[in-house]
């Protein structure tokens, strides 16, 4: 990728992460003066630009994931220590982000050692600043991801948990198992020895190309609807949080990138073009028999 990309990209990635630690420390808890939301924002960044130090020397992008998920529980656990009012909405904000993440570290953390490598890294972990833009991105995304979440931990404010928040834990729940059921079945797909073609069409993938974006999208939509009720003011910037995720996965990186990397691979396959035309991207719907 051309420096004329990268080098811009870095940079607006940087400035919209500090524009909306901005909006989002309005009505939130100070620490020695200093709101404690954008603290527990910049962990996302600085955790993401150290380990891109020993990653970009010896080559390697096995820890790029790992580092986003420990990005998570870093900024959470910083807002748990550093907040003196913590209440039920926090605490259960703060699990909820911590299974989550846990989960999917370990997950694609364990998948990229087995597979020993991650094809999009290949070129790009050769170019220094392709490869700074992409870790410095990852600390947008797990900042943008989580931000109406570490808003609600971080507020000064405090409401008792209502209908709205158990919506959302259900939407959550929903969400959630969706993510991990798809992972599973994708993950046991490729162990398969005998199979009779390289990509999936069974279990929720015959009801969505990529079930475990829908997933991933719901989870934290239904974690967002939680953390509505404290947020007011420019904290409400932070409900970007969903539409990142789902921008990020339908547009930019995810299914874009997946589906042109299948139509490389079998676009000349009919099962295959007819599998891309009888499912849909992302929602699920269930299979015609």
């Amino acid at each position: 990728m051309k420096r004329t990309v990268t080098i811009p990209a870095t940079f607006i990635s940087i400035a919209l992460g500090v524009l909306i630690a901005l909006a989002g420390s309005q009505g939130s808890e100070l620490y020695n003066g200093v709101a404690l939301f954008a603290l527990c924002a910049s962990v996302s960044y600085l955790l993401h630009w150290i380990i891109f130090i020993p990653s970009y020397i010896y080559q390697t992008e096995h820890y790029f994931d790992l580092t986003g998920s420990i990005s998570y529980l870093c900024a959470i656990g910083l807002g748990f220590y550093l907040n003196p009012s913590m209440d039920p909405r926090d605490l259960l904000i703060g699990v909820l982000i911590v299974i989550w993440a846990v989960r999917l570290g370990t997950f694609l953390f364990s998948r990229v050692k087995q597979d020993g490598k991650d094809g999009r890294f290949t070129i790009m972990k050769t170019q220094f600043h392709w490869h700074i833009m992409t870790w410095t991105l990852g600390g947008l995304w797990v900042f943008l991801t989580m931000a109406a979440g570490l808003a609600a931990i971080t507020s000064n404010v405090n409401i008792p948990l209502g209908v709205m928040a158990y919506l959302g834990l259900a939407l959550w729940i929903l969400g959630f198992s969706i993510e991990v059921i798809a992972d599973k079945q994708k993950r046991d797909f490729k162990k398969q020895q005998n199979k009779e073609k390289e990509y999936i069409t069974s279990g929720l993938w015959a009801w969505s190309r990529h079930p475990n974006y829908f997933g991933e999208i719901t989870l934290w939509a239904g974690l967002t609807l939680i953390a509505l009720p404290v947020l007011s003011g420019w904290q409400l910037v932070t409900l970007i949080s969903p539409v990142f995720v789902y921008v990020l996965l339908t547009r930019i990186s995810g299914i874009p990138m997946l589906e042109n990397r299948g139509m490389k691979k079998w676009g000349s396959d009919p099962e295959y073009i007819d599998y891309l035309e009888r499912t849909p991207s992302l929602l699920l719907k269930k299979p015609n028999k």
